[in-house]
C-alpha cells in the first residue's frame, strides 16, 4: 500500500470487534432510554386524576371566599338600610308635636279623637306581632314638587310583601280628613324585618306595649320616652338595632 503522508494505523480484527460491540451496546441502551420517554395510559389517567382533584379544591376555595364575600356586603347593605330606618323614626320622635293643657280637653263621647295623639299598638301579621306608632310630627317629608312643610301625621306600620315583611311609613299633612289607611304607596323604610317592637315610658319610667294619650287608662297624658328594637335579615343571619327618644315635648297627667 502507498503511503502518501498520511499516518494511517491499522486496527486488529480484534480490537475492531471490541469497538463494535462497545458501540452497538450504546445504540441498544440509547434505544432502549428512548423508549421510555413516553407515559403509559395508566399514568396520564392518574395525573389527570389528581390534577382534577387539584383543580376541584381550588375552585371550592374560591367560591367559599365569594360567597362569604356577597353575604357581607348582602349583611352591610341591610345593616346600612336599617340604621337609616332608625334615624328617621328618631328625627320623627324628636320632631314630636303634641298638644298640651290648656289647649288639650279630654275627649267626650263620640268626639273626634285628638288629631296629635301618639298611639301604638301590636298586632299580627301572619304569624309574627309586629308593633305600629302613630304621630304627629313636624318633621314631613315631602314625595312631590310640593314643598310645603306643616305637622303630619306620621305612621310606622309593617305589611307583607314578596313573601317578606317591610315596614313603611306613612306620613300626610294637617289637616287629617278621613281615619288612616295603608296604601301600598307609603313608602318603604326597611325590607326583610323579622321583628319590631315600641316601648312606651312614662314619667315614672314604668313601661308599657302600647299607648294611647287619648285613653283614660294613660291619664290622657303622652309618653315622656319610647323605645324602638327590631331586627331584619335572612334564614340564616340577622341583626337587631334598637334605641331609645326622649320626647322634647310631652303632656302630663290629666286628672
Amino acid at each position: 500500500m502507498i503511503n502518501r503522508g498520511f499516518n494511517i494505523q491499522r486496527i486488529p480484527y480484534k480490537d475492531r470487534a471490541k469497538r463494535f460491540s462497545v458501540r452497538h451496546l450504546s445504540f441498544i441502551i440509547h434505544h432502549s432510554s428512548f423508549k421510555h420517554l413516553g407515559f403509559t395510559l395508566i399514568e396520564i389517567i392518574t395525573a389527570i386524576f389528581i390534577f382534577s382533584i387539584i383543580v376541584t379544591t381550588i375552585f371550592g376555595s374560591y367560591n367559599t371566599v365569594f360567597s362569604d364575600i356577597e353575604a357581607i356586603e348582602h349583611s352591610m347593605g341591610q345593616a346600612e338600610m336599617a340604621q337609616a330606618c332608625l334615624n328617621r323614626i328618631t328625627t320623627d320622635l324628636q320632631s314630636v308635636w303634641v298638644s298640651t293643657t290648656p289647649m288639650y280637653t279630654k275627649p267626650e263621647f263620640n268626639s273626634q279623637p285628638d288629631p296629635y295623639r301618639i298611639f301604638g299598638k301590636t298586632e299580627e301579621i301572619g304569624d309574627t306581632t309586629f308593633g305600629r306608632l302613630r304621630l304627629a310630627s313636624l318633621a314631613h317629608v315631602p314625595l312631590d314638587d310640593n314643598q310645603t312643610g306643616g305637622i303630619a301625621e306620621i305612621v310606622y306600620y309593617v305589611q307583607t310583601m314578596d313573601e317578606k315583611y317591610v315596614l313603611r311609613r306613612a306620613d300626610r299633612l294637617f289637616p287629617f280628613s278621613s281615619e288612616f289607611e295603608e296604601s301600598r304607596w307609603d313608602p318603604v323604610v326597611c325590607e326583610n324585618i323579622k321583628s319590631l317592637a315600641f316601648t312606651f315610658y312614662d314619667k315614672e319610667e314604668e313601661t308599657f306595649e302600647k299607648w294611647d294619650s287619648d285613653a283614660a287608662e294613660f291619664g290622657y297624658a303622652t309618653p315622656g320616652a319610647i323605645g324602638i328594637t327590631f331586627s331584619v335579615g335572612d334564614e340564616e343571619r340577622s341583626q337587631t338595632f334598637e334605641t331609645t327618644v326622649f320626647l322634647f315635648t310631652s303632656r302630663e297627667k290629666i286628672e
